[in-house]
């Protein structure tokens, strides 16, 4: 196939993925060629992600507004994300519609899901500099760890930082903050 050809065919793919209505609790994500269908989290998972919204709530900037489970798309790449937080500016309401171009997002957060953690761990590492997300936050509760990724250019993101739960996370502008966790929870083993 043309490389001129590969947006046009994912942009049918995702438009495709965005007609089906997944199961109640599952959601739906676009990589690729591959569509993915996730269950939904559990209680540990939830618990972490309000710990983590909270943090970043009490210091986000008035133009941002917090999202969980939106649709994050970048058709010319042949993505469709779906992180459990980000933070989008509150005009993308004007937009209307499902899904938010990918790359007004803030941030993604993922909390690493236990029955498919290669989907944070690998695909959206990938994917998430590719659609221009400039910051990352991967919080793993399998091992109790925390990854920050950020400058994301040529596809890839070009800083980590990483850290245990107990640590304390520099969160850069537009957040300028430091995100504790020492609240987190492991997931049973």
């Amino acid at each position: 196939m043309a490389e001129s050809q590969v947006p046009g065919r994912h942009a049918q793919l995702l438009e495709y993925a965005q007609s089906l209505t997944p199961p109640s609790g599952w959601k739906i994500e676009v990589s690729g060629d591959e569509i993915i269908m996730m269950a939904g989290p559990s209680v540990i998972h939830q618990r972490n992600l309000l710990i983590v919204r909270e943090q970043f709530d009490a210091h986000r900037p008035a133009d941002l507004m917090p999202s969980e489970n939106t649709d994050l798309a970048s058709p010319n790449v042949g993505k469709l994300r779906n992180p459990d937080l980000t933070y989008i500016p509150v005009r993308v309401v004007e937009l209307g519609g499902n899904d938010v171009p990918a790359e007004l997002a803030a941030i993604a957060v993922e909390i690493v899901s236990p029955s498919n953690p290669e989907n944070d761990l690998v695909g959206k590492v990938r994917d998430y500099p590719l659609m221009h997300i400039p910051l990352y936050l991967l919080i793993d509760p399998r091992e109790g760890v925390i990854t920050l990724y950020s400058e994301p250019a040529q596809g890839r993101y070009h800083r980590q930082w990483n850290g245990k739960f107990g640590d304390t996370v520099p969160i850069p502008e537009p957040f300028a903050f430091s995100l504790t966790t020492n609240s987190l929870i492991r997931y049973p083993a």
